[in-house]
């Protein structure tokens, strides 16, 4: 490895090349795009390259209130040489195929500058195992590069091939800071990079733990959310807090119960620290770290501000145009006014620093509609135009797909669109057939929520108001071919005999469905959920209900939105509150409440 590595020169006027303009990589273009840099996306799928670029047309400006930079150019080609041929840096996004990232290395050796620097954004590949087909000189500059899933993750872990020369490092650690990025460096290589192995390790434990029937999902994620998420909790200033002594005690104990190698673990610590005299903030000589280093501060969790919808009762004139777009502060101390003279908002959701919303007009006329605005209530844009549906509600977010869900009530049908309101489609249709008044209203749709993982979503039909016949569908997001809106069969009521359930929301990582219902008591006006198994579809349980009914008291049941970094949950009524909760509806507290207010759709910032 060279000690007179120099950066690649001209680097600012030169370009940052994509390869691979899906989900992920026109994300990372996003970012390089955002920090003023020249981005080219390479991708051999005209679709790809299309939808690559509106990503950054739509997102760059929100991206850009981060780095503070005048965002730079961005195309996308399908040729290879006209994509690296003047880069700086190059980022592959290909395909998880070996084969294919091997074939992909040698063909930037050929084609790149001899200064330019290639990196990887596998996560299942180290890159020491893709540059076999290139010269020693060449396997110096390239590296891993990973990202997560921007903007909603930032952080972007950087580890050497075992040949790469060290100062690329610090060099790209201040690159990815312009961009906005929190860069963290892998010392050497590794199967897996730094947060990949503590989360096998957490996953591999927690199944050892089901498995042995020693706990359950709910209660380690409720454990979790406490000791880590609420609380803050840091491994390495955890074990200096609790005594490197203590640690090495209690991990022999492990070792010896399970017949495991000490070699990394009690070996480990009794070698570099214990025959030392480090035993963490105990003893004046420091720990994992040194003495002369305070551990970081403990982390505080910070609850988010919050957008909620008013209907437009406060109003001193109230209208069909009073509703209003609220921000209220985490303290619910304060509040002002973003967007005013909305017909009936129902449904707001947030991502790529926009807001979503539905207004639902007049009942029975086709005046509903989808907008979209920055989030201080600028750009305002129209998503579904007033003329196509009729009382839309309850929206939600697929952040990966860039698509909205809507529900429309009167419409007796649940929509799919994207971001920027094309591909507009029916994805349930409960119109067939003559139908009297009363079957229409139990065909009314009404709360929506979408689930990836599990290649599902869900909607709620009320039925009549306070009738007890409310029930809960799931469908695939994939219509099954051949088939359509209306004679799809792949419809599952999953709930059924419900009070009038409202809006709905999926916790993903515990596999859970949350609902508001505003129905009659005892089980009405609630804030209920049930466990999903791994096909989507509910868990069977001891309830005599088929769910749990975690809080009652609410005041006309409405929005529902899940915080899961701080394990809450915000809810909404008509009855003019915002209440928040723990995730098993625990320690419930009114955040704020104002007279004449009716809120509905409500998110968090």
């Amino acid at each position: 490895m060279s000690s007179n590595w120099e950066p690649p020169r001209n680097y600012r006027s030169r370009t940052v090349a994509i390869l691979g303009a899906g989900v992920l990589g026109r994300r990372v273009g996003c970012i390089w795009a955002s920090a003023g840099f020249d981005v080219k996306i390479r991708d051999p799928s005209e679709q790809q390259r299309v939808d690559g670029i509106a990503y950054i047309k739509e997102n760059v400006q929100s991206y850009a209130a981060k780095t503070n930079q005048v965002p730079g150019s961005y195309e996308a080609v399908e040729d290879m040489k006209q994509a690296v041929e003047n880069a700086w840096l190059v980022i592959e996004a290909v395909p998880e195929k070996l084969d294919l990232k091997i074939a992909t290395f040698a063909e930037l050796e050929a084609l790149t500058p001899e200064d330019c620097i290639l990196a990887s954004n596998s996560s299942s590949y180290k890159t020491s195992e893709m540059i076999g087909q290139i010269s020693d000189s060449t396997k110096t500059r390239v590296l891993n590069m990973h990202y997560y899933m921007p903007p909603a993750c930032m952080i972007v872990e950087l580890m050497t091939n075992g040949h790469t020369t060290p100062e690329i490092f610090p060099f790209m650690v201040e690159r990815c800071k312009e961009a906005a990025t929190n860069p963290y460096v892998a010392r050497k290589e590794s199967t897996g990079f730094i947060f990949n192995r503590l989360w096998a390790a957490v996953k591999r434990e927690v199944l050892t733990i089901l498995a042995e029937g020693v706990s359950v999902p709910d209660e380690i994620d409720a454990m979790w959310g406490e000791l880590f998420v609420k609380a803050g909790t840091l491994p390495c200033q955890t074990m200096d807090n609790v005594g490197l002594d203590t640690v090495a005690f209690i991990e022999g104990h492990y070792v010896e119960e399970r017949g495991l190698s000490p070699e990394k673990t009690v070996d480990f610590l009794k070698k570099n620290y214990l025959s030392e005299g480090k035993l963490g903030t105990k003893c004046s000589k420091g720990g994992l770290y040194p003495a002369s280093e305070p551990a970081p501060p403990k982390v505080e969790s910070k609850k988010p501000e919050i957008l909620v919808l008013d209907l437009g009762l406060s109003a001193a004139a109230p209208s069909m145009k009073s509703g209003e777009i609220l921000q209220i502060s985490a303290d619910g101390k304060q509040q002002k006014t973003i967007i005013k003279g909305q017909a009936l908002p129902d449904g707001l959701a947030v991502d790529s620093g926009r807001m979503f919303w539905t207004a639902m007009g007049i009942p029975g006329k086709l005046d509903g509609a989808v907008y979209s605005a920055n989030l201080d209530g600028a750009d305002i844009k129209t998503v579904v135009a007033p003329g196509s549906i009729d009382t839309p509600k309850q929206l939600c977010l697929d952040t990966v797909a860039q698509t909205v869900y809507f529900c429309d009530r009167e419409g007796c049908r649940v929509y799919r669109c994207a971001y920027d309101g094309s591909n507009l489609e029916v994805l349930i249709d409960n119109t067939g057939g003559d139908m009297t008044a009363e079957q229409r209203v139990s065909a009314w749709c009404v709360g929506v929520a979408v689930n990836p993982s599990q290649g599902k979503f869900y909607w709620t039909q009320k039925g009549p108001s306070k009738g007890g016949e409310g029930r809960i569908f799931c469908a695939d997001i994939a219509t099954p071919e051949g088939q359509s809106a209306i004679t799809r069969g792949d419809i599952q009521c999953i709930k059924s005999g419900l009070p009038e359930p409202i809006d709905l929301e999926v916790h993903e990582a515990s596999s859970t469905l949350y609902w508001t219902d505003r129905g009659e008591l005892p089980w009405g006006n609630s804030l209920n959920r049930a466990k999903l198994g791994d096909d989507g579809l509910p868990l069977s349980t001891s309830s005599p209900l088929g769910y749990e009914i975690l809080t009652r008291g609410l005041n006309e049941a409405i929005g529902v939105k899940l915080d899961s970094a701080n394990s809450l949950i915000y809810l909404t009524d008509l009855g003019g509150s915002i209440y928040r909760c723990d995730l098993d509806g625990k320690n419930k507290e009114k955040v704020y409440s104002a007279e004449n207010r009716a809120f509905t759709g409500i998110t968090i910032l």
